[in-house]
């Protein structure tokens, strides 16, 4: 069994303690939100924070972010070709589908993956702030665009500054700052982070997997959902082994890390985005979790045929 394998094993054996103890009654479903609101707002941006402070630029701007960015587009202008041309599904329909077929779970099991699987959670930079910075606010507009939803509207200088109030976010982008700088962080000030950090991982994938214990009563399959859950667990990952392989030549360890990133599931995120707007919830929530349940065995064998 190769290291990246092992290593996989250790992080589902956790999520999978996680959905023990939620099956057995030990952690309760509304403590899965007290642990994932843990993990996104104070140890996540920690390890966030520590490992981009301390990485080389040019390591964390890898072909990573542009297999990804190769990934995104084709799988999101094939979700609108079949959706909006095809099916004529309304605008937040078709921009809620798109979210759910490309937007990864880049903070709660990006960054496990990253830094356990990979060696270096620096790697899934790249893509927590395209998402946030780019994705996520496009898909804003268009959605207070619609006047066919009728969710709360929001203006553009909340828009704007959304990006600046999420943590993970905010921790990248100072953690780039201070690599940028150059500057050495004092042992004493960054002991502390670095031990909420540590428990970013572990809380992460208990979280996960407590999810998952309560999942198979709330999936809904129907076109729409299976097409986001194939792009997303398939065809985005599939991009990014091609253009990684093909075009930038990279092989072995330095393709799985972008094959890998691109096969994360759907993020939670894209169903509160849903809710908040009252559009195609029943689409968001299926698709985060099929594509949930579906990502570990997919990953795992990239990681077997890659690693």
């Amino acid at each position: 069994m190769s290291a990246v394998v092992a290593a996989f094993v250790a992080l589902v054996a956790v999520a999978v303690l996680g959905y023990l103890v939620g099956l057995a009654g030990v952690l309760r479903p509304e403590d899965e939100l007290v642990l994932s609101r843990f993990a996104f707002f104070v140890a996540t941006p920690a390890l966030l924070f520590t490992t981009v402070a301390r990485a080389d630029l040019h390591a964390i701007f890898s072909p990573v972010l542009l297999t990804n960015l190769a990934g995104v587009f084709v799988v999101q202008v094939l979700y609108l070709l079949v959706a909006v041309l095809l099916w004529r599904r309304s605008r937040s329909e078709a921009t809620v589908g798109v979210l759910a077929a490309s937007y990864v779970n880049a903070g709660n099991l990006g960054v496990p993956v990253a830094a356990y699987v990979l060696g270096d959670g620096a790697l899934v930079a790249p893509i927590v702030l395209f998402q946030l910075l780019v994705m996520a606010p496009v898909a804003f507009a268009i959605l207070d665009g619609d006047r066919q939803g009728s969710g709360r509207r929001a203006s553009w200088t909340t828009l704007a500054t959304r990006p600046l109030r999420n943590p993970l976010s905010v921790a990248s982008l100072l953690g780039l700052f201070v690599a940028a700088i150059g500057i050495e962080l004092p042992s004493l000030m960054m002991r502390p982070v670095d031990l909420v950090a540590a428990a970013a991982v572990p809380i992460a994938l208990v979280a996960y997997g407590l999810s998952l214990s309560g999942a198979k009563d709330s999936i809904n399959l129907d076109r729409d959902v299976a097409l986001a859950v194939v792009l997303k667990t398939l065809v985005q990952p599939l991009v990014a082994f091609s253009v990684g392989r093909w075009l930038l030549g990279l092989e072995g360890p330095a393709l799985l890390a972008p094959v890998l990133l691109a096969a994360l599931p759907t993020a939670q995120n894209v169903y509160v985005y849903a809710v908040q707007y009252r559009a195609a919830r029943r689409l968001a929530r299926s698709a985060v979790l099929l594509s949930t349940l579906l990502s570990i065995p997919v990953m795992i064998a990239l990681a077997g045929l890659l690693g």
